[in-house]
């Protein structure tokens, strides 16, 4: 089984790629399963250090349940153990979690990426039994909490890591996003966990916590992982000039849609448009349109995310040149 101390360089997350006309209620068979073989072999074989689906950028929780096995089945039997992949098992309840955490395990995935059920917060108590029942389910597969507090109303405090890594052994990793509780849930959870930031936070962990910021997880990479190949690179050498000049590019990249990401009722309310849409203008995946209800973008914030992309498809162009593997 992985050790949070196996998780080093960028960590993609891939979209589940959609066929034309996915966006309409009455859609069936949906994944685009050619294009999800495609988009893992190039992203392999440009560099990502490992895959993690079916969160939210992966639209989990539209797809049928089909839908969702079929997808499955291609990015592992594609993945082919080249580099580890999380599968995210999430649903609204564990009875349903272990048949997905059984299913993904049965065809070879090396962990999962595992939210909390959504109807009803939980009390810590909830939380600590919830993974500590996945844990004793599939003792040889590898847990990466998702680490999101406003989506699942949770906000995974110092106590529920220090509870939960005793309670649920096979918990290596985090999802995270919250640089001003990074140490003290280091603290916590005693060493056990890795905290993977996203690629926007890579050099607020860095500083706080170089010695334990080895990998990150990366939605844009999925537009083309060239500038955060480059930033990771940078981490894991030391070089600190040269992080701080990526984090600048990357800085300068997500100026147009600042105004999403920054307020946060707003990017609650548009994650998956954002993330799906911008693959899409890259050109790096062809990601397909958005299945319902969340195929809704208000043109304001398409023309943010166009700009965005325009900008990400230059620096991959300047990173693709300079910054050779």
């Amino acid at each position: 089984m992985l050790r949070p101390t196996d998780l080093r360089g960028v960590y993609a997350i891939i979209p589940t790629p959609a066929k034309d006309g996915a966006d309409h209620w009455d859609a069936v068979d949906t994944v685009d399963l050619v294009e999800t073989e495609r988009v893992i072999n190039r992203l392999v074989a440009d560099g990502v250090s490992g895959l993690i689906v079916l969160g939210t950028t992966g639209e989990c929780a539209t797809l049928t349940g089909a839908e969702y096995e079929a997808f499955v089945d291609c990015v592992l039997a594609t993945v082919n153990k080249r580099v580890p992949a999380f599968i995210g098992t999430t649903a609204l309840g564990t009875h349903e979690v272990i048949r997905r955490t059984r299913f993904a395990a049965q065809r070879g995935a090396d962990g999962i990426l595992l939210g909390l059920p959504m109807w009803q917060p939980l009390t810590i108590d909830m939380a600590v039994q919830y993974y500590r029942s996945v844990s004793e389910a599939f003792p040889d597969v590898a847990i990466m909490v998702y680490g999101n507090g406003r989506a699942f109303r949770f906000s995974f405090p110092p106590e529920f890591w220090s509870r939960v890594v005793d309670a649920a052994p096979t918990l290596i990793a985090a999802k995270y996003s919250r640089p001003q509780a990074l140490l003290a849930a280091l603290a916590a959870s005693k060493g056990r966990v890795h905290f993977l930031p996203h690629d926007g936070g890579l050099g607020k962990f860095a500083e706080l916590s170089p010695q334990t910021t080895t990998a990150c997880w990366s939605t844009a990479a999925s537009m083309g992982p060239e500038p955060v190949l480059a930033q990771m690179r940078a981490q894991l050498a030391g070089d600190k000039d040269k992080l701080q000049k990526v984090a600048a590019d990357l800085a300068w990249v997500r100026e147009p849609i600042r105004e999403l990401v920054t307020d946060a009722d707003l990017m609650a309310t548009y994650n998956i448009q954002l993330e799906k849409l911008r693959i899409v203008e890259a050109g790096y995946c062809k990601a397909g349109p958005i299945r319902p209800p969340y195929n809704i973008m208000p043109e304001p914030y398409m023309i943010m995310v166009r700009e965005h992309a325009r900008r990400w498809r230059e620096l991959c162009g300047k990173y693709a040149a300079t910054d050779p593997q």
